[in-house]
């Protein structure tokens, strides 16, 4: 069963809030009543192996794709009933996130601020802190096709950074980044935080969710088996560190189908 959700403060409503989200895809069920919430200045991830339902959930959030059933909302805005509003208060990035390769990542940029409504000096002022921030400056002349796989990266995440969203999801953000890169995006997120942001992302580096969440999100088998922090949740379970409460509750999943004691 779904543990007790634990918010920072009863008196803040969530950023990001997933309720009973079930998903089919034909004959697949791919989420099965997943409810979590993430709140202001709170950084949150989502734990689970190839298949989890991870990705599905945060497209779900994202208003990329439409729940079988269930709610999604951000900062309060129903993705549907609302997703335009819902959408203007989030920055998202995927491994699936399409860039223009034909403009400079400079063009890139400029055309993300002009759909996310800031006005000429607004977008400038952006686009110069994102660079900076990201270290873009060295290539935002060149086209995104000749970029390497974490200059990309690292542009597709200034962008979602561009407009000061209210709310972040992000899907294996270090994914293609080196160490240096993934450093950087890590002090990005914090000060993310430090400002108020909520953030929610899924990634499969352990030691990264252990130093970086306040909360965690364990999805096996499209349901959310257990959430809290991360030493409560190794505490909870008896186990050293997160990568044994991995394994075991994968090994649970496997021998029977059913959320972790």
């Amino acid at each position: 069963m779904n543990l007790p959700q634990t918010p920072l403060s009863d008196e803040r409503a969530p950023a990001i809030e997933a309720q009973k989200l079930h998903k089919c895809f034909k004959d697949f069920t791919a989420l099965q009543e997943v409810s979590f919430e993430v709140y202001p200045g709170e950084i949150v991830g989502l734990l689970g192996p190839n298949g989890a339902g991870k990705t599905t959930t945060l497209r779900i959030l994202a208003g990329l794709l439409s729940p079988t059933s269930g709610k999604a909302a951000i900062c309060g805005h129903d993705l549907s009933h609302d997703p335009q509003a819902a959408r203007s208060e989030l920055g998202f990035t995927s491994g699936g996130t399409g860039l223009y390769l034909r403009l400079t990542a400079l063009e890139l940029l400029q055309t993300f601020a002009a759909l996310y409504g800031l006005e000429d000096a607004e977008a400038n002022a952006a686009i110069e802190d994102c660079a900076g921030r990201f270290d873009l400056n060295d290539f935002l002349s060149k086209r995104v096709q000749t970029l390497s796989s974490g200059q990309k990266q690292r542009l597709n995440l200034a962008r979602c950074f561009l407009h000061h969203p209210k709310a972040l999801i992000l899907d294996e953000p270090t994914a293609a980044l080196d160490v240096i890169a993934s450093h950087g995006l890590h002090q990005q997120i914090r000060r993310a935080k430090s400002e108020g942001c909520a953030v929610l992302f899924s990634t499969h580096i352990l030691s990264e969710a252990e130093t970086l969440c306040d909360r965690l999100v364990l999805l096996l088998g499209g349901r959310v088996l257990d959430e809290g922090t991360p030493a409560d949740l190794c505490a909870r379970h008896d186990v050293p560190h997160l990568t044994a409460l991995f394994l075991k509750a994968a090994q649970l999943l496997t021998e029977q189908p059913e959320p972790l004691p």
